[in-house]
């Protein structure tokens, strides 16, 4: 691969992030290749990643990789994230091994894993009011101590139901492994294009995860909650809502590229995360 321009986003909550992009800027700079770093303190820092980037590596965990993969999530720069603590779902390049994965790629650049990512609008009173992407998933909840929130839902403009539930989750493959997966959602390989329909805790017991290939999915706030409503991306970015909003979540037109691990695949990481070894005994 050409890479002339390389940008670290560090997260400087972690101890070993300050020393990691200090080395991995050595040994770029030594190959010819420019190097800035960005150490970040909190998901809602300001991030700008030049347009001149042909790669971003971040140093931290899951939370860094979400946080990087909105910042470049039109640009179609690749993401090499580098794991400073136990494997993550998504990070699965280890602290010792980011060298590894990091010559692979410069020399042959074919250990991409392409992601979907989502699109979000809020749309009040025939105007958008809001837009986020997401690469795990976007959550409509209560906004205050748990409440029953009430939902229509629609996929393509067809009405799909009414929910009344503690939240609704919409997620991609990448994020079905998270918030998701906690609520009873179903584990997709990690390069699918699907779409994850999760509703939490719905009161009616017959309202079960939908998974759909490409749907626009609509969710619409009806009348008389009884408590406020927040929409989150990713966990990191939020916005409150009102009744009468409506929300939009559809594929991006653009994938999160990450660059993956040469010592394990996805199956292997949900294998260790979740424990599946063993036989089964009553």
């Amino acid at each position: 691969m050409s890479v002339h321009s390389v940008f670290i986003i560090a997260n400087g909550m972690k101890k070993e992030s300050l020393r990691l992009s200090d080395e991995i800027r050595h040994y770029l700079e030594s190959a010819g290749i420019s190097c800035d770093v960005k150490s970040t303190v909190t998901d809602e820092d300001e991030l700008s990643v030049p347009i001149s980037t042909d790669l971003v590596i971040t140093l931290g965990g899951d939370g860094t990789v979400l946080y990087a993969a909105r910042a470049v999530n039109e640009l179609g720069i690749p993401i090499l994230p580098v794991n400073l603590g136990t494997f993550g779902y998504i990070t699965e390049v280890g602290k010792d091994e980011w060298q590894e994965a990091l010559e692979y790629y410069l020399k042959n650049g074919s250990n991409i894993s392409r992601r979907l990512m989502l699109r979000i609008s809020v749309h009040r009173g025939g105007k958008r009011v809001w837009h986020a992407s997401a690469l795990n998933e976007a959550v409509i909840s209560s906004a205050g101590i748990a409440k029953v929130i009430s939902l229509d839902l629609s996929l393509d403009k067809t009405p799909a139901g009414s929910f009344r539930a503690d939240g609704m989750i919409i997620a991609t493959p990448t994020g079905s492994t998270g918030y998701s997966l906690a609520a009873g959602g179903p584990i997709l390989d990690a390069d699918m294009s699907a779409i994850i329909i999760t509703p939490v805790c719905p009161f009616t017991l017959s309202n079960r995860p939908l998974v759909t290939s490409g749907k626009v999915v609509t969710l619409s706030v009806k009348k008389g909650q009884r408590t406020e409503l927040l929409l989150t991306a990713d966990g990191q970015l939020f916005f409150p809502l009102e009744e009468g909003d409506t929300v939009t979540v559809e594929k991006s037109r653009s994938r999160a590229l990450l660059v993956k691990s040469l010592r394990r695949n996805f199956t292997e990481v949900i294998r260790d995360k979740l424990h599946w070894s063993g036989e089964m005994h009553a």
